[in-house]
């Protein structure tokens, strides 16, 4: 239905450009809906709403307690009212799930807990009906120790794809001992980053699990097998990639130990799992990405034709140490790499800090060379909002603050399943309990990331309506009676009202869906308060208080008046009598729309 849409806009386009040049071409050039909208496509992502599946946490559909994809299908109808342009899914590949599918074992198939290929193009196919896309999540650092490149890597030093992968003789090796591993370097998710292979008599590297082998990105046929898995998906249909762990993907060739991180008596920082903390200088974000992004950008633009419609967008999992390394992410003009690297700087703040949120704010507004930034909050990796930001009193509130800057802000929002309910954050109690392995290796200091990736909540029936089994991979939180999507769907004040309510705003205002962002009263500490506003269009502004306490704020937006049209405030609170006079309550917030 695009490709017609879109060749027909192209068929007007010319009929107008022949009709100007029989006339003179004395009439000036306009743009017809139809380009627009074409345009419109290309461009989709740069004020878009994407939304994160953990599929084993969303629906299940067959009642064995893990989601899977017909359980996704079955509630586009809720993204599409929630107004969500695409859908980033966790790795749904085959797969030991060591790591929850980031173990990849075939790039090319479907996990069978997740379905069929059958059932993911019927999802793609229902995802299009109501103009959502699919993005699929890119894992190229490592693969399982089951794909077959590492079964035939590790079967001989001889073997073809021995070096698809990094293996190094250890430390003083002898026919009798296996030495010690090649250098310092650990895993993230614990102890070395070295594991030693008996049948060859060699370490592999390792960034992340044992059994995620980390792969040789020296080797140009690693490079040509992945741009085939990603042209392969994009023949499917999918509308783009997140690329996991992407700055981890080289290594210092030398294999130089790491810096040790110290603190500030000099003593070494020791993390959760009773190792040193290194500072990562040898094993992230060396300058060979970048061509490896360019290539896989180029591919995926080979894709954006009048066969496939719309920009297939590149997401990337950006952990940077500051701003100028992400606006390298963006790549240079001729050589362009991701459309949208995550801006981590300013989603794992990690605290209302008003300062420090207008800091980062006005680093991605101004120092990434005018491209468009992505807000990010909170992942299956992270603690939910609840614990990086709540206090346990007004998280609902504060909840609030936090969406109002992801969708108020410029460029595309990205936020994680359940954040729209409010979905607290429901660590295991026991190790017993534990299913990821960060959690089993680091207890009780790193309790693992399961208690962010619990089942949605979706009503207050068994196990919250996501499963019919007797028992859920996770256990459904018992918060679930009262705090679920029926309930919220019910509730005009709910926090997914107030999504559905941002979101809207952010597609129909213009100054919201393609302004720029002016921080405005600058000097204060408990209120951050900013100008969103594009040519010829009234201007919005927002403020948020970062504080329990209420707040009152003046605001002076130049060259207009003193009066604001309300757009979207904290339920309960009043209507500002003019701009010099906006009150906020505990963690409040106010949308208005300047009036001339």
């Amino acid at each position: 239905m695009i490709l017609k849409k879109t060749i027909a806009g192209f068929a007007s386009a010319l009929f107008l450009a022949a009709v100007t040049l029989a006339a003179g071409g004395q009439s000036a050039p306009m743009k017809t809906a139809s380009q627009t909208s074409a345009a419109s496509e290309q461009n989709w992502w740069k004020n878009a709403v994407i939304y994160e599946i953990y599929p084993r946490s969303f629906q299940d559909s067959n009642g064995d307690g893990v989601g899977d994809l017909n359980g996704i299908t079955r509630r586009l109808d809720y993204l599409k009212e929630l107004g969500v342009d695409a859908v980033w899914l966790t790795p749904i590949y085959p797969s030991p799930q060591v790591d929850f599918g980031y173990d990849i074992s075939d790039y090319k198939n479907i996990d069978p807990q997740y379905g069929t290929l059958a059932d993911f193009d019927r999802l793609i196919a229902e995802a299009n009906k109501r103009h959502i896309r699919i993005l699929m999540d890119m894992v190229m650092n490592h693969t399982s120790d089951q794909h077959k490149w590492f079964l035939q890597s590790r079967s001989s030093r001889t073997n073809p794809y021995r070096d698809w992968y990094v293996w190094h003789d250890g430390k003083g090796e002898t026919n009798t001992s296996k030495g010690e591993p090649p250098n310092n370097w650990q895993s993230l998710f614990g102890h070395s980053a070295w594991q030693w292979d008996a049948k060859t008599r060699q370490y592999y590297y390792h960034k992340f699990y044992i059994q995620q082998p980390d792969l040789n990105w020296n080797n140009p046929k690693v490079h040509a097998a992945f741009e085939d898995i990603v042209r392969f998906w994009l023949a499917r249909g999918v509308g783009g990639f997140r690329f996991d762990a992407i700055t981890t993907l080289y290594e210092d060739p030398n294999l130089t130990d790491e810096g040790i991180v110290k603190d500030s008596s000099g003593n070494p920082i020791i993390n959760a799992y009773g190792d040193p903390q290194l500072d990562n200088s040898k094993t992230d974000n060396l300058p060979g990405l970048h061509p490896v992004v360019q290539e896989m950008r180029a591919t995926a633009d080979a894709f954006n034709s009048n066969r496939f419609p719309g920009t297939r967008v590149l997401i990337g999992e950006t952990y940077l140490p500051n701003i100028a390394e992400l606006a390298k992410m963006y790549g240079p003009p001729k050589t362009p790499e991701f459309e949208l690297p995550m801006d981590t700087q300013v989603g794992l703040i990690n605290k209302l800090d008003v300062a420090a949120f207008r800091a980062k704010l006005t680093d991605v507004e101004t120092r990434i060379g005018g491209h468009t930034p992505m807000l990010v909050f909170d992942n299956h990796d992270n603690a939910r909002l609840d614990m990086r930001y709540g206090d346990g009193v007004h998280d609902t509130d504060i909840q609030r603050v936090i969406s109002t800057i992801l969708f108020a802000s410029r460029g595309a929002a990205l936020f994680y399943y359940g954040d729209e309910i409010g979905m607290k954050t429901t660590p295991p109690t026991r190790k017993e309990d534990v299913k990821d392995p960060i959690g089993i290796t680091g207890w009780p200091r790193e309790k693992g990331r399961d208690g962010e990736r619990t089942p949605m909540q979706w009503d207050a029936s068994a196990n919250a309506g996501f499963s019919s089994a007797a028992s859920t991979w996770l256990p459904v939180p018992p918060n679930y009676t009262t705090l679920n999507v029926q309930a919220a769907e019910a509730d005009p004040n709910s926090l997914l009202a107030w999504y559905k309510s941002l979101i809207r705003l952010k597609k129909t205002t213009p100054a919201l869906a393609r302004g720029d962002n002016e921080m405005l009263d600058t000097a204060n500490t408990k209120v951050l308060s900013w100008l969103r506003k594009t040519p010829g269009e009234p201007a919005v502004v927002v403020s948020v208080n970062f504080t329990a306490e209420p707040q009152t704020v003046s605001l002076t937006v130049p060259g207009s008046g003193s009066q604001a049209k309300t757009l979207l405030k904290t339920p309960g609170a009043p209507d500002p009598s003019s701009l010099q006079a906006i009150e906020l309550g505990p963690y409040g917030v106010y949308v208005g729309e300047v009036q001339p």
